[in-house]
């Protein structure tokens, strides 16, 4: 969610029982925009907490004028300070889907492979790494994964220029309530992987300009989105079953929108039996 507008965007997705102190609150409206300052960054979105068992991970993410360009992503601790993390690699999101349980809160402590193959050991062995995996590595990943598949916003919110540059469209005026309540209105803000499958005759009616993303609808498994109607039908909240903490909010009719975490930073591998 944006960092201009966090305590108002706060206010909208308490409704999940999360939230941050205003002691919190107050120092993240500061030192985010001191880090946009010194970092440059044309946008600043506060992205989330990931609880540990001996502290929490506060999570920021820096935009430049392409969208959908890789974030510049940074954490805190107390949120005052802030560090810059590495960028994700498919090596570190392969390595930290073999973890299991919390994070610990702190970014030096090592994690060691449970499954790895004796031919994995002996390669790392070789190019002189151990067999273990830092908890700074394993949150990249975590962030990187959330966002890959549970990261979203609203139909026409952004637009694709013909150079593949993306940006937000400034005649986008919010969804309507009826809109607002399907899953078809949301779509995944990371490449899409569907919409190449189409055939010609699905994507005749769509518009190449606004429609370049997947959306919700045929995600899988089917129901993983709670989607609820809040503040006296003011708000539309969708909630992922498959990262619980993940809350994505919007008021129809008008541009606000954006999602936020609060969680442990594990995928909910249940999924499939609960529902």
């Amino acid at each position: 969610m944006e960092a201009s507008s966090l305590p108002a965007a706060l206010e909208l997705v308490v409704g999940g029982g999360v939230g941050l102190s205003p002691e919190k609150r107050a120092a993240l409206g500061s030192s985010l925009l001191l880090l946009q300052r010194d970092y440059r960054f044309e946008r600043v979105w506060f992205w989330g907490c990931i609880q540990g068992v001996r502290g929490a991970y506060y999570i920021a993410e820096g935009l430049g004028p392409d969208r959908a360009a890789p974030r510049s992503r940074l954490y805190s601790l107390n949120c005052v300070e802030w560090s810059l993390l590495p960028p994700a690699t498919e090596e570190m999101v392969v390595q930290a889907e073999q973890l299991r349980g919390r994070f610990q809160g702190d970014p030096s402590f090592e994690y060691e492979y449970t499954e790895i193959s004796a031919e994995d050991a002996e390669r790392l062995f070789e190019d002189g790494k151990e067999p273990v995996i830092k908890e700074e590595a394993r949150l990249v990943a975590t962030i990187e994964q959330i966002d890959r598949e549970v990261g979203i916003v609203p139909r026409r919110a952004f637009v694709k220029t013909p150079l593949g540059s993306v940006h937000e469209n400034r005649h986008f005026e919010g969804l309507s309530l009826t809109e607002a309540k399907k899953l078809s209105s949301y779509f995944h803000f990371t490449e899409p992987v569907n919409l190449k499958n189409k055939t010609l005759l699905e994507k005749a009616d769509l518009d190449p300009s606004t429609d370049f993303l997947d959306s919700l609808e045929h995600d899988i498994p089917t129901g993983s989105w709670a989607v609820q109607l809040e503040k006296g039908g003011a708000v539309v909240v969708l909630r992922s079953l498959l990262w619980l903490g993940l809350t994505f909010y919007h008021v129809p009719k008008t541009k606000q929108y954006g999602y936020v975490y609060f969680g442990t930073g594990e995928k909910n591998l249940d999924l499939p039996f609960m529902l």
